[in-house]
């Protein structure tokens, strides 16, 4: 998906499998960067708007049952679409530093190969629904599944799924991070949490606008 950078902000994902420390580094991303003066928006997805916290349910829910792979990727795109114009691209506009946890690649991941979509009609999709804007960079916090869905406690819809979904989730991360390695760092989620954050630091730290705040 082509790069469209025509804001002042910087824009960040994490990615990677169900128990990787999303959330948790988000957060500590977002406090160092807090710390530096940075203005910083913590977000995620699906639901980082209102509208996005209804369809959240409908996706994570158990109560929602099966849906049909193609629905579930719809679903998706629509918050996704949401979220970029309502919250992510102004924020960019403002010169803000956005913290997504999770985004497009999640949809390649477990849209893609863990329901075996067609990757090139999820591309176009993913280009509808944000308009070609990339995260500058992409943290995948890689982890086996079985450690993974340990850490997880009680399973969601889709953490519910089969160990062999969650094994071909974490494949395409790791393919996705292979064949394009300037937009991606990808770190052990296993090991100390203060040096992966420390990890992270570092590559998040070039992005940072020269002299700012």
């Amino acid at each position: 998906m082509q790069a469209r950078y025509s804001h002042s902000g910087v824009f960040i994902a994490l990615e990677g499998g169900e128990g990787a420390g999303k959330s948790t580094h988000a957060k500590l991303l977002e406090q160092w960067l807090s710390d530096l003066g940075h203005d910083v928006v913590l977000t995620r997805e699906p639901g980082g708007t209102a509208v996005g916290a209804a369809l959240r349910a409908i996706l994570l829910d158990h109560e929602t049952g099966t849906l049909a792979p193609l629905t579930e990727a719809l679903v998706y795109a629509a918050d996704r679409a949401e979220h970029v114009e309502a919250l992510i691209r102004p924020a960019l506009a403002q010169g803000s530093v956005v913290i997504t946890d999770r985004y497009v690649d999640s949809t390649l991941a477990y849209q893609g190969a863990g329901r075996s979509l067609d990757a090139a009609d999820l591309q176009q999709l993913a280009q509808i629904a944000t308009g070609g804007l990339r995260p500058h960079l992409t943290v995948v916090l890689d982890i086996d599944p079985v450690d993974g869905l340990g850490r997880a406690g009680d399973h969601d819809r889709i953490e519910a799924e089969p160990l062999d979904f969650h094994e071909r989730v974490r494949e395409h991360f790791l393919a996705l991070a292979g064949a394009d390695p300037e937009h991606y760092l990808v770190v052990p989620a296993t090991g100390d949490v203060d040096a992966i954050h420390a990890t992270i630091r570092g590559a998040v730290a070039p992005l940072l606008p020269v002299g700012a705040p």
